[in-house]
This record gives structure tokens, sequence and C-alpha cells, in this order.
């Protein structure tokens, strides 16, 4: 009879040991609710990949803080506010004035699981016709007429923004941003006939894909919206033309 009552009490304790384990042990797939997009899941339950636009705006996020309406004035933090903390090494490209009615943004942005290299970004500038200068960024400026300030400027997306010499060996980064402010020292359309392929012959040199301002692939057919808002702007401020190609 001993001997089976002690055998009754270990069956109880080894129960009672199993009930106490599996009733703590969080049981698989409960707890809280993940949400698809932090899963990784589109609507479907399918895995979604992260996209090229998803990279930038993560970046983006990073160099400046969300304004929601005001876009503008955050798309000019990062050029001016944010690559303000690197000391000017140049007064070329500098604005006659900080006051600006409009600006038009590209991006140019690495490929897939690639990055844009300091030394490439350096030499592509050079090729497309650029200078660095003022913020220690690149500038497109008018022949012989450097003094009216820049006609577009190019930052790196991440902070500060500026394209340091010292370290441009060892910089990388996933995107370029392209900057056109208006009024510039040209009309609203010879800029962006200026800037558009600059950017489209950096593209080509770095190996990327040039965005517009929502980090969309540039079609043909947001190309010819923005030049239709460039001459209005022209019209609007009534900027006359240029009757023949500048040079610059």
């Amino acid at each position: 009879m001993t001997e089976l009552r002690i055998g009754i009490l270990v069956a109880g304790l080894i129960l009672l040991a199993a009930i106490w384990y599996f009733g703590t042990r969080p049981r698989q797939g409960q707890g809280r609710r993940v949400p698809r997009a932090e899963r990784g899941e589109g609507e479907g339950g399918d895995r979604m990949e992260p996209t090229l636009g998803a990279q930038i705006e993560r970046e983006l996020a990073d160099a400046q803080e969300p304004v929601g309406a005001d876009a503008v004035q955050s798309e000019m933090e990062l050029l001016d506010g944010a690559v303000g903390a690197a000391s000017p090494n140049s007064e070329l490209g500098k604005r006659v004035s900080e006051d600006f009615d409009k600006i038009v943004t590209l991006y140019i942005a690495a490929r897939a699981g690639q990055v844009l290299r300091g030394p490439d970004i350096v030499v592509a500038a050079e090729k497309a016709g650029l200078t660095y200068g003022h913020m220690n960024v690149f500038h497109r400026l008018v022949e012989s007429h450097p003094e009216r300030g820049p006609i577009f400027s190019v930052a790196n997306i991440r902070k500060p923004g500026s394209f340091e010499m010292s370290e441009i060996q060892t910089l990388e980064t996933p995107a370029i941003a392209f900057f056109l402010t208006l009024p510039a020292p040209v009309s609203a359309l010879d800029a962006w006939d200026a800037m558009l392929p600059a950017a489209q012959r950096m593209a080509e040199l770095l190996d990327g894909v040039v965005l517009d301002e929502q980090r969309n692939a540039l079609g043909r057919q947001r190309i010819a919206g923005l030049r239709d808002e460039m001459r209005a702007w022209d019209r609007e401020h009534e900027v006359p033309p240029v009757t023949r190609s500048p040079r610059w």
C-alpha cells in the first residue's frame, strides 16, 4: 500500500508540473496580431519584397522631418538646413536670394541591392557639367556668370547632405537629389531643360534610375507634365523665352 501511495503521489506531482508548464508557455500562433505591413505581406497574404520607392522613402525620412503640406520647405531644408552643418568651401553655387516660389526635385537612385559610390558620383557630376561648390554639393552654373547662382543643385539624400571630399572614397548612398528652385537665373523651362538631361546622363553613368518627386520612375508623361508646369510658371511670371540655346 505504501508503494502504491508513493506512486500516486509522484504521478500527481508530474501531472501538476505538466499543467503548470503548458499553461504558462506561449501557444504557437497566438498573442498580438501582427499587421501585414509588419509581416511584410500584401493584402492577399503574399510576401512583399522591399521596393526601391520604399528604400528611398526610408532614407528621406532619416534625412529630414516629415512635414506633410509644407513639402517644398522640407526639400529646401535637405539642401540648405541639413547641409548647413558642413562649412561652405566655396561661394560657387550660392543662391542670390533665399526667396523662392517653386521647387522641382528629381532623384537618381541606385538599383536594388546596389549603392551610389562617392568617386563615381564625382566623375559623373563632372561629365554632366556640374561644379563642386557652395555647401559642398554640386551645382549647374550659368556659363561665364557664376555669380547669378545655381540653375540647379545636387545633394546627397543622407545626412548631412553634402559630399565631403575628405571622405568621398568611402561615401555610399542609395540616392542623390536634384533641386531646381524658381525663380532661377534662367527661365523655368530652360532650367528644366538643363536639369533633366544632366540627371539622365548621371543616371546612365552611375547605372541608376531617375525618379520624380514622388520617388516613382520618371516617365514621358511626367516629363511632359513638368515641362508644361515650367511653361506655365514662365507665363505667369512673364519670363521671356531664350531665343537661342544657352551654353551651360
